[in-house]
């Protein structure tokens, strides 16, 4: 699915405006942690997409390294890191697999955003995924997590999300998501791309992926499983406490000390 979208990702998403929110949120964590003897604070952007939040916070002067399962969301990765002037170090690997891809390199900190997590079918695979994430962190070191709000999510069932659209010239694009509820307690997310040129008939894309929903009780007791400590849970980047009903995100902070 997200090689298909690679190609329209950065159209999709509003960086100007989700960046202004949410990076001094991040930097604010950054922070939080003792800067290393002779150095900046590194970090690891897993899941990473094309790379925006990593070249971000890459021009603001950490180290960032960044990874992802998909290989054509890494080849833009690279070129928009190109574009921007700034050095990310970029792999394709997906979770679990991180720490063999990255060797003895350890981070300050691993962030985990866009709801990546809940691609992870079964609780096996998220509990590798949150191991090899606690296995790249220095100590003291922070994992931050970002997912939809699947309490919420699945006590409201609303299968839509809000549509967003772009225009570049002549050329116009609709993204279009919402989810089906499964009867094996899985979610498929699809992802409907409308496109056209001028007054031409509109062409539309179609993908889809399954999400396993990852609640903030199972989240919680899993990262404690995986050797994390201090476990706090927010409702979104802007640092605001979570509500199970209420919050539109399950942001988990997790420290390896």
């Amino acid at each position: 699915m997200y090689d298909a979208l690679s190609e329209n990702y950065d159209r999709f998403v509003n960086w100007q405006e989700r960046l202004a929110y949410e990076l001094p949120f991040l930097e604010q964590v950054l922070n939080s942690i003792p800067t290393p003897k002779g150095g900046n604070l590194s970090l690891l952007d897993a899941a990473c997409g094309t790379g925006m939040h990593a070249i971000a916070l890459a021009q603001r002067g950490y180290e960032v390294a960044g990874s992802d399962l998909s290989p054509k969301m890494i080849a833009q990765a690279r070129r928009n890191a190109a574009k921007a002037g700034v050095q990310v170090r970029f792999e394709t690997v997906g979770f679990g697999e991180q720490t063999a891809v990255f060797g003895e390199m350890r981070f300050d900190a691993v962030f985990c955003l866009g709801n990546s997590l809940p691609h992870l079918l079964t609780q096996g695979e998220l509990s590798r995924a949150l191991s090899d994430f606690f296995s790249l962190l220095c100590s003291p070191g922070v994992l931050l997590i970002q997912n939809r709000n699947f309490d919420r999510v699945l006590q409201t069932r609303q299968r839509e999300m809000e549509p967003q659209s772009v225009r570049e010239g002549n050329r116009e694009w609709i993204f279009i998501r919402f989810y089906d509820f499964l009867a094996d307690d899985l979610i498929r997310f699809n992802f409907l791309t409308l496109s056209r040129q001028g007054n031409q008939r509109w062409e539309q894309k179609w993908q889809s992926s399954l999400l396993r929903p990852l609640m903030a009780a199972e989240l919680n007791k899993l990262l404690s499983e995986a050797g994390f400590s201090s476990i706090k849970l927010l409702g979104n980047l802007a640092g605001e406490a979570f509500d199970p009903v209420l919050s539109p995100n399950l942001v988990s902070l997790a420290y390896k000390t």
